[in-house]
């Protein structure tokens, strides 16, 4: 599976959870936010936040992104197919994640 169908897998799964999911909806109301994955070895790409569900995926940076993903394209797999947790990604610094406190905890809602 390539890293766009990876992602679009990924933003598939968030948005039935968060519909079979009251408490997830009533988190994620009133929340927007553009987020950025950014391979370090490969490409870079977006998707939006709003309404509580992920959206408009787009290879390309984002043009103003509220938070930035970077891993490399091992550590991204390995985090999706949950065999690495993001606190262990983190601490080996195979993972860093820049934006505000807020967004970084949203960020393991996104996993």
């Amino acid at each position: 599976m390539t890293v766009e169908e990876t992602l679009a897998a990924i933003v598939e799964r968030f948005n039935r959870h968060a519909e079979r999911t009251p408490a997830t909806r009533e988190e994620l109301a009133g929340i927007e936010r553009t987020i950025q994955i950014r391979l370090t070895d490969g490409g870079t790409y977006a998707v939006d936040l709003a309404h509580g569900r992920l959206g408009n995926l787009r290879s390309g940076p984002a043009a103003k992104a509220d938070l930035t993903i970077a891993t490399d394209t091992a550590t991204f797999r390995a985090l999706v197919a949950k065999e690495m947790g993001p606190m262990k990604a983190l601490v080996t610094r195979k993972l860093s994640i820049d934006g505000s406190l807020e967004d970084k905890l949203l960020f393991r809602k996104l996993l």
